[in-house]
């Protein structure tokens, strides 16, 4: 059986581990304590066409897109009333059209995407409120 120590931001651990397949555990080197320093990272610049493509949902209504794609058309308006599975936008992925329905019925309350829009999965597209 084999003892580790792992220190990960911050906080030390400590670890046993031994080996499953038969053989002697063989003895880990000493190793010396060297104290790590954190590395400097900087932003990368983003260009200001894609950092105000995807907004940040402001209510726990957001509706997220599935996949990465581009926006082909959207069917509402901010303020429109929708049903549920209404299709509220066509996304183009994998040159595939996807239509994006409204999970409930409500109320569009904001659009964060509009025709031509590159998103990732995971991006808000719109909120909805009942």
């Amino acid at each position: 059986m084999s003892k580790y120590r792992i220190t990960l931001d911050g906080k030390t651990y400590e670890m046993e581990i031994e080996l499953m397949n038969g053989s002697a555990p063989v003895a880990a080197p000493k190793k010396e304590e060297v104290p790590v320093k954190a590395a400097s990272v900087q932003a990368a610049p983003v260009k200001a066409a894609a950092a105000a493509a995807v907004q940040q949902p402001a209510t726990g209504n957001a509706v997220a897109s599935p996949m990465p794609g581009t926006i082909l058309k959207v069917n509402v308006s901010l303020g429109d009333t929708v049903q549920q599975g209404q299709a509220i936008l066509v996304l183009e992925a994998m040159k595939m059209e996807n239509e994006i329905s409204a999970p409930k019925a409500g109320k569009i309350i904001a659009l964060h995407v509009k025709q031509g829009d590159s998103v990732q999965g995971g991006d808000a597209l719109f909120e909805i409120e009942e």
